[in-house]
């Protein structure tokens, strides 16, 4: 019988909604916390265990009391083995340190953990390569190679691997950013290590690869977009150096990191969080422009959270524009996009094929996947 162990991050992308760019240090939590911020690790690691249903005793589920991970073992119908010692009231990255520490003397088989970059850094430093692990993304910032595309992803992975059908691992890269000066509109990202993954192409995403596109290309795409807005309309820009060249050609302050606002031409608001955000598409019309992650594909829910699923459903689908250069297409897996905005329904109904804007007067077709 495999053993599981399951680590829960509580504050995991607790920043992302509130444009906080991060979840780490104790000012920064309760900073959100202040601004409404709910964390989402809980739901999503239900989503992904609730998965193993159909293996049901074929396993063991090892895990942390309380919000640490034995609430979502519950919540998804298992009656998990409680390990103690372990913090149930304000959680800190050491409860994480000591929870993989007693996952390895109990020769668990696999680590399920949810959390973000910071939470996989944590756990690296710990086991290293000593025994598989992978996790259910739900961090603001989520560069490590080590994470499923999805929380049922990270479910479907985790039922061949305990079928015995899914034996082999690869190494994956821990990468994780500087918060502070991630912050600031620097991308200071640093290697901590590799961990073993299930060798699952498929499911598993691979480390962000930076694009280093040429100029033109970058020029031609932000003509496109900006030859084609429409009066009185709200356009939300999303983060990254290809939808910033749109902020560029119209002379305006941009947020690499975040997500700024443009009407008619002019700045309506910088690095916005989620709930102003609601307030100015509520009873405007809007678009949304947003590019890929190189390497990775995702579109959404990477990075992006202010983007939520009821700012997603206002705009409608069919206003929403991605960017790309071929360059950055061609490093991505299959060439297909992914979503990840954490509503399963708003997920399905953004998949298909859709033209991604890769230049002056030229487009492609991509898949976009859940």
């Amino acid at each position: 019988m495999k053993k599981i162990g399951v680590i829960v991050n509580p504050i995991a992308g607790i920043g992302g909604r509130v444009g906080l760019k991060g979840s780490d240090g104790e000012f920064i939590q309760k900073r959100a916390l202040a601004l409404g911020a709910n964390s989402e690790s809980l739901e999503r690691t239900v989503e992904a265990l609730k998965v193993l249903h159909q293996l049901d005793g074929q396993f063991e589920l090892i895990t942390c009391p309380d919000k640490m991970g034995a609430f979502a073992v519950e919540q998804a119908g298992f009656v998990p083995t409680i390990i103690n010692g372990i913090s149930t009231e304000h959680t800190s990255s050491e409860d994480t340190l000591r929870a993989a520490t007693e996952m390895v003397s109990r020769n668990v088989d696999l680590i399920l953990f949810a959390g973000g970059d910071g939470t996989a850094r944590n756990i690296c430093s710990v086991i290293e390569q000593t025994i598989p692990v992978l996790g259910i993304p739900a961090g603001v910032k989520i560069h490590s190679g080590v994470y499923a595309v999805n929380p049922k992803g990270a479910g479907q992975t985790v039922v061949q691997f305990i079928a015995g059908k899914l034996s082999e691992t690869r190494e994956a890269e821990v990468m994780d950013l500087d918060e502070e000066a991630y912050r600031q509109g620097r991308v200071s990202a640093k290697l901590y290590g590799y961990m073993k993954v299930p060798a699952n192409t498929k499911r598993v995403q691979s480390v962000k690869v930076r694009s280093h596109s040429e100029a033109s290309r970058l020029n031609g795409i932000s003509d496109e977009v900006v030859n084609s807005m429409e009066p009185d309309t709200l356009y939300i820009i999303g983060p990254g150096t290809t939808t910033r060249s749109i902020m560029e050609r119209l002379g305006l302050n941009n947020t690499l990191i975040g997500i700024d606002v443009i009407c008619n031409g002019k700045l309506i608001a910088n690095d916005i969080c989620e709930q102003y955000l609601w307030h100015l598409v509520e009873n405007k019309p809007a678009q949304i422009v947003i590019t890929a992650i190189g390497g990775q594909g995702h579109i959404l829910g990477r990075g992006n959270q202010q983007l939520s699923p009821r700012i997603i459903n206002k705009v409608g689908i069919d206003n929403i524009r991605i960017v790309a250069t071929k360059e950055k297409l061609l490093s991505i897996y299959q060439k297909r996009l992914l979503v990840d905005t954490g509503d399963s329904a708003l997920n399905e109904a953004l998949c298909g094929f859709k033209k991604v804007i890769t230049g002056y007067r030229e487009s492609t077709i991509c898949r976009v996947a859940n």
